[in-house]
């Protein structure tokens, strides 16, 4: 089991899951795709994923409640990316470690919210204060993996 698990709550692109599934392979991290969020086998996702849909280590769950509480079950900390939580780069993380990706429009499920350890967001400057999940993904696990490695010392 990857020490770091990218739950994905309720993503409606195939693109963005693929993209995600690029950057899990690239940190050695896992997937767990929540709900309607597409997972393999995926035409789309396919394309997008560049292979690595067959090599990320992924589960599916029907919701990410029941994510959540999974790998609560397997004593791994859980946070959400959700706006005006702790930035990325200050949080002191603990292993193993899942982090909840939320729908674009909804956010994280109320329900497995409220179950996360805590949150972890970036920091947003701008009127909209939004940016694509699969970018979000990313700087969220590159800040996580510079700390990991003692690479971000703030």
């Amino acid at each position: 089991m990857p020490e770091l698990v990218l739950i994905l709550d309720r993503l409606r692109s195939a693109h963005n899951t693929g993209n995600i599934f690029r950057i899990a392979e690239a940190l050695g991290a896992g997937v767990a795709a929540c709900g309607y969020t597409p997972c393999p086998p995926h035409p789309k996702l396919e394309k997008t994923a560049m292979g690595t849909d067959k090599t990320v280590w992924w589960m599916h769950f029907d919701s990410s409640k029941e994510a959540v509480e999974y790998f609560h079950s397997l004593n791994y900390t859980v946070l959400a990316a959700e706006p005006g939580g702790d930035e990325a780069w200050e949080l002191d993380y603990h292993y193993p470690l899942a982090v909840v990706l939320g729908n674009e429009a909804l956010g994280v499920e109320a329900e497995a919210l409220a179950m996360c350890d805590g949150t972890v967001s970036l920091p947003m400057q701008g009127s909209k204060a939004s940016i694509n999940v699969g970018n979000a993904a990313a700087a969220i696990c590159y800040a996580i993996d510079a700390k990991r490695r003692g690479k971000l010392k703030i």
